[in-house]
C-alpha cells in the first residue's frame, strides 16, 4: 500500500521555526519539524508559482 504524503501544514512550519526563535528545540529537531511538516513542498510550489522574495522596508 503506497503512502500519501499528507499537504504540507504551514502552522507546523511556523510554530517549529518559532520554538527555534524560542531556543525550545535543538537545530536538527526544528528541521525534522519543518520538514515532516512539507516545507519542501511549500518551497517546491513558492518556485513554481515563481515566487520572489521581497526586501522589507521600514
Amino acid at each position: 500500500m503506497p503512502f500519501d504524503r499528507p499537504a504540507p501544514d504551514l502552522a507546523k512550519v511556523i510554530a517549529a521555526w518559532e520554538a527555534w526563535e524560542k531556543g525550545e528545540e535543538t537545530p536538527g529537531r526544528v528541521l525534522t519539524n519543518m520538514k515532516t511538516a512539507g516545507l519542501a513542498e511549500v518551497f517546491k510550489e513558492l518556485v513554481a508559482t515563481g515566487w520572489v522574495p521581497t526586501v522589507p522596508t521600514a
